[in-house]
């Protein structure tokens, strides 16, 4: 699924190495995350829908690994970052194996389905 991002030609070559480097190391740190657990949340305080992706992952009996950046008013450039890695505009942000799911509503649909369990079982 191809997604519309600015071609380099596009970017004047003083501002590129900004870009590129601008929050790595909150990506850096959810890449490995994602690469060393089964099923990783993304989110902030207070923020329900985090809270609930969360419990459905703990009903369904699912461990998963937790990183919490902020909340509404703090860290929020930091989240930007993984908004724009990602492509996802909201948190919380549910990987499973490596494979971005969507957010509490799409993870409750992959428990409700079955299919959590199968995307675990390969």
């Amino acid at each position: 699924m191809p997604r519309p991002l600015l071609d380099d030609a596009h970017i004047h070559p003083a501002i590129q190495d900004r870009i590129a480097s601008w929050q790595q190391a909150i990506v850096q740190e959810v890449q490995a995350a994602v690469a060393a657990n089964d099923v990783v949340v993304v989110g902030m305080g207070v923020n329900p829908f985090v809270k609930r992706a969360r419990k459905a992952l703990d009903a369904a009996g699912v461990a998963h690994h937790y990183l919490g950046y902020g909340s509404y008013f703090s860290l929020w450039r930091q989240r930007g970052a993984l908004k724009m890695w990602t492509g996802w505009p909201t948190l919380p942000m549910v990987f499973v194996r490596g494979t971005l799911v969507g957010g509490a509503t799409d993870l409750e649909k992959l428990i409700a389905s079955g299919e959590l369990k199968t995307l675990l079982a390969r």
